[in-house]
């Protein structure tokens, strides 16, 4: 299968391995509409392409995401539309997630923010280099946590550690990331050539029937309840989006950001 005409992200299929890269490095690598759209679209096409095993996301540079791109909005003249629409693009990516039967793999090589850090959770296996750090600033910003992550990050950190990352803004450092096991693996920039990438392309050459169907028996006993997080969680974020508390955040990031180019 070829990956052509992708915009937002990097494609590349190094043998039985696909790697996908959020490629905006003039803003961190944040992800606009265009990219969500392009995420959904990689991870419903490698489902039929029998050559690929395993599809790692990582970031161009030292920067896994920024998270969402929160200057889309300022250039839609229908605001209500543009939100609908977004939460319907958004709610559709994070489906591709749970309906991807290949291993989905995080290779998280800095720092990850908002739907950065949230996604990892949704992955079949996470890695990050030891500069990396995950920041869900969702209340601060008005908002509730998304990306399933009101279910996965209570399943796979525990209650407390999760409700301090998601409604308490607390940031996640690699190593405490490795401890409440978000992360499998910490490794050093100076390995990703010599040890991490052989090590995936090791790994994508085991037997792929295998891989898949233990993939799918380990997503058995949790998939329904994600997506029903996933459900309410889009259902609550539209009407945030109407919230005077995100509006005011909204307004508040607009004026930083013009302070921070003066």
């Amino acid at each position: 299968m070829s990956y052509q005409g992708y915009k937002e992200l990097l494609v590349e299929q190094q043998g039985k391995l696909l790697v996908a890269k959020f490629n905006n490095p003039k803003k961190k690598n944040c992800i606009n509409r265009f990219a969500y759209q392009e995420m959904t679209r990689v991870l419903t096409e490698v489902n039929d392409d029998e050559g690929v095993t395993i599809l790692v996301f990582t970031g161009v540079g030292d920067i896994f995401t920024a998270g969402n791109d929160l200057s889309q909005s300022s250039k839609s003249d229908d605001i209500d539309a543009f939100f609908k629409q977004s939460n319907a693009t958004f709610k559709a990516m994070v489906l591709s997630f749970v309906n991807c039967r290949k291993i989905v793999l995080a290779l998280v090589n800095g720092p990850a923010i908002g739907i950065g850090a949230t996604i990892v959770g949704l992955c079949d296996v996470a890695w990050c280099s030891e500069t990396a750090y995950f920041y869900t600033p969702f209340t601060k910003l008005g908002l509730v946590p998304e990306g399933g992550s009101s279910y996965m990050l209570p399943l796979i950190l525990g209650r407390s550690k999760a409700s301090e990352v998601l409604l308490l803004n607390e940031p996640l450092s690699a190593q405490e990331a490795y401890q409440f096991n978000f992360v499998s693996r910490i490794f050093k920039a100076s390995e990703l050539e010599s040890l991490i990438w052989p090590k995936l392309r090791q790994y994508s050459e085991l037997p792929t029937n295998s891989l898949l169907q233990g993939k799918r028996l380990i997503k058995e006993g949790f998939v329904e309840n994600l997506i029903k997080a996933n459900e309410a969680e889009c259902k609550q974020l539209l009407q945030q989006f109407q919230h005077p508390e995100f509006f005011q955040a909204i307004m508040d990031f607009a004026s930083r950001k013009n302070k921070a180019k003066l």
